[in-house]
C-alpha cells in the first residue's frame, strides 16, 4: 500500500499519518513513513526520541549528497545537473528505524540567494518515486496541502490520496481543491477523513464534502490536540487507534474491491 495524505494545516494529518503507520506496522508490514512536510513533526508523533530525530538531517540538507547526486556545486546557479540521481540507497542510509517503522525526513527545498533549488528538488522527487514505485514496504507520505513532491508518473502509483479535513468552511474547500490537483495528477483513489468531529458535526460536514468519499471519521479527542501541540506521540490515544484500525481496513477492501 501507498499513500499519501494531505490537507490544511493543523487538521491533524501528521496524527492520521502516524496512526496509519503504527496501524500498518501492528499487522507485520514493514513501512516506510515520509515526512515530506518541511514543518516536520512526524517522527515525533510516532515515538521517536527527540534526541534521535534532532540527530537526523533531513535530505534536503544534505548539500554534500546533493552535490554527489546530482553532479553540482552547492550554492552556485544556472548549472546543469543529472535528472536522474540514484537514489536507491537513501532510505536505508538517513533514515531512523524502530519497531518496524523507517522514518524519512525529506525537509525544506531552500529558495532565493542559496542558489538554483533545481537539484533538491530533482534528487527529493526521485526518491519519492522510488519509494512509491520500487520498494515493496507499505509507504505513508505526510505531504504538505500541495503536491509538490509528486509529479504525473508517481503520482499514478499512489495507491490511495487522503484528504484530512475538520469541520471548517476553510478545510472543506482545500479538501476540494486539493483532491482535484491530486485527480489531475493521475491519482484514482481519492478519500476524505474527518479529524476532531463530533457528534453534532457529521450530518453538515457529509453534506459540505458533496461527491468526495468519506474514508472515515475521527472523533475529536483533547489528548490528540496537545499531543499535536507539544509534539508527543500519538501512540497511547485508544480510540483513535481502533478508529484508524478501521480505516486501514477500509483502504484494503476498496484496493481489492475498487
Amino acid at each position: 500500500m501507498k499513500l499519501a495524505v494531505s490537507g490544511k494545516g493543523g487538521v491533524g494529518k501528521t496524527t492520521l499519518a502516524a496512526l496509519l503507520c503504527l496501524a500498518y506496522a501492528e499487522q507485520g508490514y514493514k513501512v516506510v513513513a515520509v515526512d515530506a512536510d518541511p514543518d516536520a513533526n512526524l517522527g515525533s508523533a510516532l515515538g521517536f526520541s527527540r534526541n534521535a530525530l534532532e540527530d537526523l538531517v533531513p535530505v534536503a540538507q544534505r548539500e554534500a549528497l546533493i552535490a554527489e547526486r546530482t553532479g553540482t556545486t552547492p550554492g552556485k546557479g544556472g548549472q546543469i545537473f543529472l535528472m536522474n540521481p540514484r537514489v536507491d540507497d537513501l532510505p536505508e542510509r538517513f533514515s531512523l528505524h524502530q519497531q518496524g517503522i523507517r522514518l524519512l525526513v525529506m525537509g525544506h527545498v531552500s529558495q532565493g540567494g542559496s542558489g538554483c533549488a533545481c537539484p533538491q528538488n530533482t534528487l527529493l522527487s526521485h526518491l519519492i518515486r522510488h519509494l512509491v514505485i520500487d520498494r515493496d514496504e507499505v509507504v505513508i507520505i505526510d505531504m504538505e496541502a500541495g503536491l509538490e513532491h509528486l509529479g504525473r508518473g508517481t503520482a499514478r502509483g499512489v495507491d490511495a490520496f487522503i484528504v484530512v479535513v475538520e469541520p471548517g468552511r476553510r478545510s472543506i474547500q482545500t479538501a476540494h481543491a486539493v483532491a482535484k490537483l491530486a485527480g489531475d495528477l493521475g491519482i484514482r483513489q481519492v478519500f476524505v477523513v474527518a479529524n476532531k468531529v463530533r457528534s453534532e458535526d457529521e450530518e453538515g460536514l457529509r453534506e459540505a464534502l458533496g461527491n468526495l468519499p468519506l474514508l472515515g471519521m475521527l472523533p475529536y479527542e483533547a489528548q490528540a490536540v496537545t499531543a499535536d501541540l507539544e509534539g508527543e506521540s500519538v501512540k497511547a490515544i485508544p480510540a483513535l487507534r481502533a478508529k484508524v484500525e478501521d480505516i486501514r481496513q477500509a483502504l484494503e477492501n476498496r484496493r481489492q474491491n475498487p
